[in-house]
């Protein structure tokens, strides 16, 4: 005769269950994944109890804030996950695989469990852009004359690249 199953241990076996229907045998490391949305959410917790403790007001941003952020967002997030000067920070959660682009790398995650979701957010410039674009809000709660410089310079550079694009548009269209 078997014992009752335990709440905990019927919990677990549920959450496997899932997690098998889920992902059909491919690694998806959910923990990790779980994991990592655990620690977003406690940064923005804990820059809310910062900024409360702090008596620090909340911004009202402005449109040209708004664009202001989205192309520093952009160019932070390609920045970290793209740039080969950068590709050290990447290097322990990464494995290169070639370009991408001008001036971008390819790579791929690598590694299991934690060092994969990692790799992942890395690599990946629309999962860092969650975390750079929390950044500069929490950077203009904090500190709003300097992350308005920041976000400036670093969309003055978005659209700096755009033109080098269009350039080398034009230049091919002419030579054609």
């Amino acid at each position: 005769m078997s014992s009752p199953e335990e709440p905990q241990d019927r919990l677990r076996r549920t959450l496997g269950e899932e997690r098998g229907a889920y992902t059909a045998g491919a690694d998806q490391p959910m923990g990790a994944y779980a994991g990592a949305m655990g620690v977003y959410a406690a940064g923005v917790a804990a820059l809310s109890v910062a900024a409360r403790l702090a008596r620090r007001p909340l911004p009202d941003p402005t449109p040209w804030d708004v664009l202001l952020c989205a192309g520093a967002t952009h160019r932070l997030s390609r920045l970290v996950t793209k740039d080969p000067v950068t590709s050290p920070l990447r290097a322990p959660f990464a494995r290169f695989r070639g370009t991408s682009g001008p001036a971008e790398l390819a790579e791929e995650a690598r590694g299991r469990g934690a060092r994969k979701v990692v790799g992942e957010l890395l690599t990946c410039p629309f999962c860092t852009g969650l975390w750079v674009a929390t950044g500069l809000a929490a950077g203009m709660v904090f500190a709003p004359r300097t992350t308005r410089l920041a976000t400036a310079t670093m969309t003055a550079i978005t659209g700096a690249d755009l033109l080098h694009f269009v350039r080398v548009r034009l230049q091919q269209a002419v030579g054609e």
